[in-house]
């Protein structure tokens, strides 16, 4: 038969089609409308196509579009305890030790209650029995004044005296002087001393201002008296008429203005003559010692 269906087994999945399509093609041609085949050849028809589409498809390997991670071997197992074994002691963390706290940076060294003597100054020291009265004399801008005081220091003139005199000219602000020294004692005194006015020396009354207490300019020996306010009226004032030189200010109180303050407050008499009248201290206070250095 002419027509027949094309061999079995191709050379490839196009040449059966295409010997498909003759076939069909010779049947139209001819005029035949039903191609009659027995059940089993149909069957072994269509067996045999997908045969032989199946060996003319080349099997094609697989590539993975994403990496694949290898297989990972199991854990080892855990091991366990015979029954009836105490499970191990558990060693505790170490103790961690606490940070130490900061150290405080130590404190800073508080300045000396009293500083030091400048160039030119000369510290005394003025024990009372009241209290200890520390002063610097300026030997640099009244060098008569201080070398006076000092030789009264020195031969320990000023022992055994007092301070006898408290003239509060304003009770309000404690403004006001004290005056101690020899006191005109004839035995204690020496020669006076020329004056040096603060037009020359440069210095004032003020607070804690030590000066020479004196009748005439020039009349100055061995007494002394502390301010405990300003008292310009005590400096030199050359415009002014009649005793204008001022008293001789020579040093200044560096530490027991409250000495100097409580002896200023102790009570006074009725007593006293001239300027001191009323300003006599009742119970004047011991001079003890009067001494160079702080």
């Amino acid at each position: 038969m002419s027509d027949a269906l094309p061999s079995r087994r191709p050379a490839d999945r196009s040449a059966v089609i295409a010997n498909v399509a003759v076939a069909v093609s010779r049947t139209e041609r001819r005029g035949v409308k039903f191609v009659k085949l027995r059940m089993f050849d149909a069957l072994a028809v269509v067996a045999t196509l997908a045969a032989t589409v199946a060996a003319a498809t080349p099997a094609t390997a697989q590539t993975p579009s994403t990496p694949v991670a290898p297989a990972m071997a199991p854990p080892p197992p855990i091991p366990t305890a015979a029954p009836g074994t105490p499970p191990p002691a558990v060693t505790p963390p170490p103790a961690v030790a606490a940070p130490a706290p900061p150290t405080a940076a130590p404190p800073a060294a508080a300045p000396p209650a009293v500083l030091p003597p400048g160039p030119g100054q000369v510290r005394v020291r003025i024990v009372t029995g009241a209290g200890t009265i520390v002063i610097d004399l300026d030997r640099a801008h009244a060098p008569l004044t201080t070398a006076n005081f000092l030789r009264y220091a020195d031969q320990h003139r000023f022992d055994g005296t007092t301070f006898y005199r408290a003239d509060m000219v304003d009770r309000p602000s404690g403004l006001g002087l004290i005056q101690g020294g020899v006191r005109g004692d004839p035995k204690r005194s020496l020669p006076p001393v020329a004056h040096e006015p603060t037009t020359r020396t440069w210095l004032a009354h003020g607070e804690g201002t030590i000066s020479m207490a004196r009748l005439a300019p020039g009349t100055a020996h061995g007494d002394f008296f502390i301010t405990t306010g300003p008292l310009s009226a005590l400096d030199a004032h050359p415009q002014a008429s009649g005793d204008n030189a001022g008293f001789a200010a020579f040093g200044q109180v560096v530490d027991g203005m409250d000495v100097v303050r409580r002896i200023l407050s102790a009570p006074v008499g009725a007593g006293g003559e001239g300027a001191m009248r009323g300003q006599l201290i009742a119970k004047p206070v011991k001079i003890v010692t009067v001494r160079r250095g702080g």
